[in-house]
């Protein structure tokens, strides 16, 4: 059951598609408190009560003992004691003696204090009491995330090639690079749907541009990568180069389509092009018109994006570099003393000071609101405009589109990515536990950067996480410029990247069969263990373990020079080991705890009793699937049967050009 609760005079930030009339009163969970400090929900926890959700945050699945703000942030420092990330999804689920969901639709900075201050205390709060609470009610934590994936409607569902691997790094530069990439992947037999274009491929930062000295027929060179059957995936940025003659930014100024600042002209910021105008994305026309300018890429042979750059990230506004400025002049005339030191490191703070989203503002159906009050909806509205558009210009096929900032209701119109993680084995970890906790909040595309962004990677840590990668529905290896180089073909024995990687293809017709299931079924792709076994002690605590779909339980490997791991069986289990040699290996394992040797170039999955998994032949990319020959394991003492869905791979609509076959064993 869900109820609808209204307070004050909230913002539509259309998360919820469901009609529904608010209810009277106050809800039956918590206490709730309004006034002049604004809105505080309190809840006082049972002992033994977990809580989920909240998307993409740090820490572990169960959110307890810890504070986190809502406030999309970019920052690629990602510390445990980190309280904001890109995301904004604010869902949470209080798993205790009774179930309840709490969705908070409130489209600013939102803190929840989940035992921080007190330990048996949860207090969600926010300045102003404008919001709207739903309280979800049901018989079971998998029953209230499907009543709020209902309300939220369907989640995005990529293009079949959209789930193969994909290579990407921040510095590909010309088509020599891209084309060194796909043809390595492809001597060496390592299998790879796409190549992903960070900044550098455009021209000088100007978005819906390419560099026409390094491309100078770019429709030409995508018609190239695609004869190779490798796909070209641009990067769009949030912010708008400040340039006369450059049609996207004289197009915004004419039409009034940029955020403006105190004086109604549009407001200047900084991000990579230098000084930007940042869209207006709160604004339905200046989203049609934004979402419009893709058709130029889509016509030159590209059929994916992923955004960038939109929580929105600001370097300095003009603003902040006149107080930034000021400050240096004072600084370079002030002596030389005990505080010295500190009023250096903190001259740069006057650059990207949070008084920068209060300075501008957005034009929602003709009131003027200030940025600050709308803050998380803007990466949401930017992958909208594009995914609206996308259903205009193209109605008949999906486009591949992924998001770093997002709010609740993105997820109708693309994925995510966890952003800038670093190369760090508790990042593989913590990939692991993200992944249930952006399932609950609509996000089922979601994936990692592989291997790490940033700092330097090793090659067993790609391994690793590739071994994990081979599970989550983007499965992508990207790297910042300046780290070491961490494509597949970059460390010995590129074979065992070849067998790791080919294993994501031989389970990809299971994996997107539950994808689309997930979809249709407002279901979780991946679960927590506790969802699936709520009454097993252990399964409430781990969360390094994962259920996929109908038939799977994950366990990845991720601590260096672990040769295997102890891995908890809450029923009898299939163990299979992707071997390096093409073959299986299989092992009947009963209920409890066992240690699993899993070498570096071995994938081991866990299929549950009397269930099967159908397997394809080996393929080099999405196209060269054959998904006729399947190989099917499981341990079944009586007939089963899977119900796998095939498709096209493009059509829009689920459903249309399919069919549902059954494998049985």
């Amino acid at each position: 059951m869900v109820q609808k609760y209204k307070f004050g005079t909230p913002f539509e930030t259309e998360a919820v598609v469901r009609e529904m009339e608010c209810a009277e009163g106050l809800p039956s969970v918590g206490t709730i408190e309004t006034g002049e400090h604004g809105f505080c929900f309190t809840y006082t926890m049972g002992e033994k009560e977990v809580v989920y959700g909240l998307g993409e945050t740090l820490r572990g699945m169960n959110k307890r003992g810890y504070r986190y703000i809502s406030y999309a942030t970019d920052d690629p420092h990602h510390h445990e004691d980190k309280i904001s990330l890109y995301g904004s999804q604010n869902f949470i689920l209080l798993d205790g003696e009774e179930k309840v969901g709490l969705f908070f639709d409130y489209p600013t900075k939102l803190e929840f204090d989940i035992g921080y201050t007190r330990q048996d205390t949860l207090t969600v709060s926010c300045a102003k009491a404008d919001l709207y609470l739903y309280v979800l009610t049901g018989e079971s934590a998998l029953a209230i995330v499907k009543e709020f994936r209902q309300i939220i409607g369907k989640s995005y569902l990529p293009p079949k090639w959209g789930m193969g691997f994909g290579q990407s790094r921040w510095g590909y530069k010309t088509p020599e690079d891209f084309l060194f990439v796909a043809d390595t992947y492809r001597k060496l037999g390592i299998p790879l749907d796409a190549v992903y274009m960070d900044i550098d491929y455009m021209e000088r930062y100007k978005d819906f541009t390419t560099n026409e000295k390094n491309f100078p027929d770019f429709p030409a060179f995508t018609a190239a990568m695609k004869e190779k059957k490798v796909h070209l995936v641009p990067i769009i940025d949030a912010g708008v180069k400040v340039e006369e003659g450059y049609s996207v930014h004289d197009e915004g100024v004419k039409n009034g389509y940029f955020c403006t600042g105190e004086d109604g002209k549009p407001y200047m910021m900084a991000v990579w092009p230098g000084p930007a105008y940042m869209p207006d994305f709160l604004n339905a026309e200046a989203r049609a018109w934004f979402g419009s300018q893709y058709q130029r890429l889509l016509e030159q042979g590209v059929d994916g994006f992923w955004n960038d750059m939109n929580e929105p990230s600001i370097f300095y506004t003009y603003d902040s570099m006149e107080a930034y400025k000021k400050g240096i002049r004072e600084f370079l005339d002030s002596p030389i003393d005990e505080t010295a030191y500190n009023r250096a490191n903190a001259l740069s703070e006057l650059l990207t000071t949070p008084e920068n989203y209060t300075r501008f503002y957005h034009n929602v159906n003709g009131q003027r609101v200030c940025h600050d009050q709308v803050h998380n909806l803007f990466g949401y509205n930017m992958t909208r405009a594009a995914g609206e558009a996308f259903e205009r210009i193209s109605p008949d096929k999906r486009i591949l589109m992924f998001s770093r900032s997002s709010y609740i209701g993105m997820h109708r119109y693309g994925g995510i990515w966890t952003g800038d993680n670093k190369s760090w084995w508790s990042h593989l970890l913590l990939n692991i536990k993200m992944m249930p906790a952006l399932n609950m909040c609509g996000f089922l595309f979601t994936g990692a950067d592989i291997g790490g962004f940033g700092v330097n990677t090793t090659r067993d840590l790609v391994l690793r996480w590739l071994a994990f990668g081979v599970f989550t529905p983007l499965m992508r290896n990207h790297a910042a410029l300046g780290t070491r180089e961490q494509e597949c073909y970059q460390w010995e024995k590129p074979e065992d990247f070849a067998h790791v990687v080919g294993v994501r293809y031989r389970l990809l017709p299971y994996l997107y069969s539950e994808l689309v299931k997930a979809v249709e079924n407002d279901e979780m792709y991946f679960r927590p263990l506790a969802f699936e076994y709520p009454e097993d002690a252990i399964a409430r605590e781990t969360e390094d373990q994962l259920m996929l779909g109908d038939s799977l339980m994950v366990a990845p490997v991720y601590q260096q020079n672990a040769s295997g791991r102890v891995v908890y069986l809450p029923e009898d289990m299939l163990l299979v080991k992707f071997m390096p040699d093409g073959t299986l290996y299989q092992e009947e394992l009963t209920k409890g705890i066992h240690y699993i040797s899993v070498a570096l170039n071995e994938v081991p999955m866990f299929v549950k009793k009397n269930h099967i998994v159908p397997l394809a032949q080996p393929a080099q990319c999405v196209a060269e699937l054959n998904e006729e020959d399947f190989t099917v394991v499981g341990w079944t003492t009586e007939p089963v049967s899977y119900e796998l869905y095939q498709d096209d791979g493009y059509t829009r609509q689920v459903g249309m050009n399919c069919t549902w076959r059954t494998i049985s064993k």
